[in-house]
């Protein structure tokens, strides 16, 4: 049997601080490397701030060549990544694999999209990897669904036991200065103490609004907030049956004490809340928390903000007219990063059944349904970007 030696290159996250994850790890690199494709991998300096889960040294055991890190623009392989390119101006030549974020009308998006047809290379972009059914092949959201409770619940506790001007600290004050949890275990187990910490505060434990409750990014939520110790009966799951003839803003998010928005949106809808709704005296909500986290999309149905966090400032406040509590939202868009090894692993081994079929990435259905998503989308670039 012929050797296909396809070659494939692992970037550094160098365009994200604090992503720890990675699209190839180790498990999935061996399959590939098993299937004759040659792996180039950047290395990855764990001093830095976007250092990789997976060390250098368990990608080199497994036969992947380690390359300097940054090195991807001299590489003539299919470049993988996981988020989008730090911000450049230069063409792109390059085969990549990765999000790019430009495809829903996010801000900047022609700046993003247009280095490609500059520069005659291709975007296959993760998030619209498609199976036959039109179901996404590999995502992470249960495992952002999973982090943003978490967050979301450390913030609700947090609020509870501080002061409304001392602001939600970022995450390394809770991982020993990491900015990440090294295992699910060890964020369960600092939760339900949260957990305990706010009810001894409260009186009770949070009512907890899930938006989207039975997909993925949903399901992800709901385990980790039974897991932290919350009773069935505090967790309102919402979903298709609950908004079809049933238009926002809703006071169930209003009446609850953290809503989590974990929907999948494509299309302009009725805000799930809106500043008229919040301000009301009887308003218990504290904290939302936006899964889906696209602030600067013309489709955001939480309109009571414009702007991302980050690990390093995980929540921002959203001033009220009408005194009550304080009311800060998340919008982290790598909440994953939060158990960076869990979530690699999944989302690699549901992305690996692609991955082996780039020998034939021109004729694979899934790869070649992402390059005319791909053409179409630079179809929609404004003249002169090109």
């Amino acid at each position: 049997m012929a050797a296909h030696n396809t070659l494939l290159h692992l970037r550094t996250e160098s365009g994200k601080p604090l992503e720890h994850r990675s699209a190839i790890t180790p498990s999935t690199a061996k399959a590939l490397i098993d299937d004759r494709y040659i792996l180039e991998v950047e290395k990855s300096d764990t001093e830095s701030s976007y250092h990789r889960i997976f060390a250098d040294d368990e990608f080199e055991a497994v036969g992947a060549k380690l390359v300097p890190e940054n090195s991807w623009p001299e590489s003539n392989a299919i470049i993988i990544g996981l988020k989008e390119l730090p911000e450049e101006e230069w063409p792109i030549s390059h085969r990549m694999i990765h999000f790019a974020h430009c495809y829903k009308g996010q801000s900047g998006w022609e700046k993003v999209l247009s280095r490609f047809p500059r520069g005659g290379g291709t975007l296959y972009d993760l998030e619209f990897l498609q199976d036959e059914t039109g179901r996404r092949v590999a995502a992470f959201g249960y495992h952002a669904g999973f982090a943003g409770a978490a967050v979301a619940l450390k913030a609700w506790n947090w609020q509870l036991s501080h002061s409304a001007d001392e602001p939600f600290p970022e995450i390394a004050q809770f991982t020993d200065g990491r900015g990440y949890y090294r295992n699910e275990d060890e964020l369960v187990a600092q939760l339900r103490q949260d957990v305990l910490a706010g009810e001894k505060a409260a009186g009770r434990k949070p009512r907890a609004m899930i938006m989207g409750a039975l997909g993925r990014c949903g399901r992800g939520a709901c385990d980790l907030l039974l897991k932290a110790g919350l009773p069935s009966g505090n967790l309102i799951k919402w979903d298709l049956d609950e908004t079809r003839d049933n238009p926002g803003p809703y006071q169930e998010i209003v009446d609850s004490d953290i809503f989590i928005n974990a929907i999948y949106l494509t299309e302009k809808i009725p805000p799930f809340v809106d500043f008229p709704i919040l301000d009301t005296p009887s308003r218990k909500l504290r904290v939302v928390c936006d899964v889906s986290c696209d602030p600067n999309s013309v489709n955001n149905p939480l309109p009571i903000y414009t702007d991302y966090t980050s690990f390093t400032r995980p929540t921002i406040p959203v001033k009220q007219k009408i005194e009550g509590p304080p009311l800060s939202v998340i919008s982290i868009d790598h909440l994953p990063s939060l158990l960076p090894r869990e979530a690699s692993e999944a989302f690699s081994n549901a992305l690996l059944p692609s991955l082996l079929q780039l020998k034939d990435i021109k004729t694979a259905r899934v790869w070649s349904d992402a390059e005319k998503l791909f053409r179409e989308k630079c179809g929609s670039l404004p003249n002169g970007t090109t």
